[in-house]
Formats: structure tokens, sequence, C-alpha cells
């Protein structure tokens, strides 16, 4: 078995993957959100100090397992610094004192690899990674062949969802507020401007549309919320359905799948699914439980770097919070 943490964010989570059959065995997490929510985002260091808290009291539950353990592994890329700290000090603190070897895992790899968890993977695949810390298009062959070809040039999906409900005054995490009024309101009332629609490059920019949110906010009564939630969350999917589309011009999908957080959004789901049917691609998605950030997409991702002895020293093991793929 293999033991996994994640804590590149707000969510301490531990997990415990049979190596020999994928199967998820133990998984919990314990989320950050409402102690986060007062500040109307993250705050690092608040975080770190939960995480310093929360994780040894989930390693707790996890005892039994210790005899079968093979290896541990741990996010070490991307995130905050302060709490990617937190996972790979336990993660070292478990490997000498079960003497079992490490393996530092890329988070971004971890949210492809949630689409395979208790199953084998399924490659090549074209992957819309929708998160608050990212917007990127990537042409997976392998686990080794990774290739970006598309990403934000600013602000990601998920955080322009985070920072429009922080200027309604909506709480934290924005993505499932706003997703929610939205549903509600009128979707064409505020004529927010899709970001780079006469532009050639296929890239993602978020920071416009946030700034005319802004903008219409500031004129808005709360009775307005509800359209503008409505607006900009169909201006901001259109602008990937566009940037798709484009792409797809000259690499049309065959399988195609959405992962990360952002990836729950269910109106993005819906316009994915209905760009898709012109090429009968298929549509791979997480189950919505595994969308955010979780332990087990790091134990999945594992399991491939076991078999390829993909282990790190524990001198190789640091935090490096702004790498990708």
């Amino acid at each position: 078995m293999i033991l996994s943490i994640e804590s590149s964010c707000d969510d301490s989570a531990v997990a415990i993957t049979e190596i020999a059959t994928k199967k998820l065995l133990f998984h919990k997490k314990i989320s950050q959100e409402l102690e986060h929510s007062v500040y109307g985002g993250v705050v690092p260091e608040l975080a770190s100090r939960l995480h310093a808290e929360a994780l040894p009291k989930i390693l707790e539950e996890c005892e039994s397992y210790f005899s079968k353990l093979k290896a541990v592994a741990v996010t070490t890329t991307p995130g905050l610094s302060v709490t990617l700290v937190e996972g790979v000090t336990m993660a070292k603190a478990v490997s000498v004192a079960l003497d079992i070897p490490v393996i530092g895992v890329n988070h971004l790899v971890g949210h492809i690899y949630s689409l395979f968890i208790e199953k084998e993977e399924q490659f090549p695949l074209t992957v819309l990674l929708v998160s608050g810390g990212h917007t990127q298009v990537m042409e997976v062959k392998s686990f080794t062949e990774i290739k970006t070809v598309a990403k934000s040039m600013d602000d990601s999906f998920g955080e322009s969802f985070d920072k429009v409900a922080k200027m309604m005054n909506l709480g934290y995490p924005g993505g499932p507020v706003v997703e929610n009024l939205a549903k509600n309101g009128n979707r064409k009332r505020y004529d927010f401007s899709v970001p780079l629609s006469r532009s050639p490059l296929i890239a993602f920019s978020y920071s416009g549309l946030k700034n005319a949110v802004r903008l219409a906010v500031e004129k808005a009564t709360e009775a307005d919320y509800v359209d503008i939630a409505a607006s900009f969350e169909h201006i901001a999917t259109v602008h990937i359905v566009q940037k798709l589309k484009k792409y797809f011009k000259n690499t049309p999908p065959k399988r195609f799948a959405i992962v990360g957080g952002a990836s729950a959004n269910l109106y993005l789901r819906k316009n994915i699914e209905e760009l898709l049917q012109p090429y009968k691609a298929e549509l791979l998605l997480s189950e919505l439980k595994f969308c955010s950030d979780n332990a087990a997409m790091i134990g999945r991702a594992s399991l491939e770097m076991y078999e390829k002895k993909l282990f790190s020293s524990l001198d190789e093991l640091v935090v490096f919070p702004r790498s990708s793929i």
C-alpha cells in the first residue's frame, strides 16, 4: 500500500491506496473553508497552522495500515510553500520511521489521475485543467508525456470566481456560491466582453473580465448580483469554449477530460459536452468528490511512480511553489 498526503492549499488530506488493485482503502480530508471564509480567501500562514494540527490527527487513523506500506507519497508542487512544507515534513517523518521510500508528486499530475481513481488509466487524452491556480490545456500521451498547449496569461478560471464572490461579499470559496447564484440569473443582462475573442492566441485571460465585473458591482444593488453572477459565469465559460474550438480546428479531440476544483462547475460541464458533440469525443470527468484537492488523486498518481521507481531522497524532497507541467 501507499500512503499519500495532500497539503498544497487549504485541504488537509491523507489516503491509503492498494498497489496491486489500485483500490482506495482509506481517504479523509479536513477542509479549512470555514476558517478562511472570514477573510474572503486563503491566508497562507493560517492554512499552515491548520495543516500542522489536522494532518497528524488523520495520520493516527491510518496506523493499522503502517505494516503494509511500501512507500509514502506527498504533493511537492505547485502550491503554497508554507502549506506544502507541512505535508512534506510529515512524509519525511513517515519515511524515516517506517523505513520506506518517499515519492514527490506534482499536484497537477494528481488532478489528471483523479480521473483514474480505482481505475486503469486511459491515454492519449486532451485535458482541460481548471482550478483556483490554473487554467490550462494539456495533451497527455502517458504519465511521462504531458505537454501544456495553452494556459492562462493572468488569473485562472477558479480564481476569478473567488474574486467575483469577494466583490459581492458572497463568502469563500467563491466557485460554488457564484454558480448557485447564477442559476436564477439572466445570463445576457450584462454584456461583458469575451476575453481574447479576436486574438489568434490559444490562451486564457480573466483579469479584464474580473475588472468589468468589478465596475458592474460598483454600480449595482444587491438585487442585481444574481444577473451579474449569471452573466459572469456565462462569459467565463464562453471564453474557454471559444479557445477550445479554435484549438480543435487543428487538433480535433478523441478523448477529452475536465479536471481540477472548478471542473465541478455544472455550467462549464454542460457547455463542454455540447462543444464535443460534433467530434463524437468521449468526455471523462472525475467524481465530484475528487474534483477539488485530495490525497486520493496523489495516491493514484504515485502508483505509476512507484512502478517506475521514481523515488526521491529526503534531501531531494523539497517544495516548488510555482512549478507546472
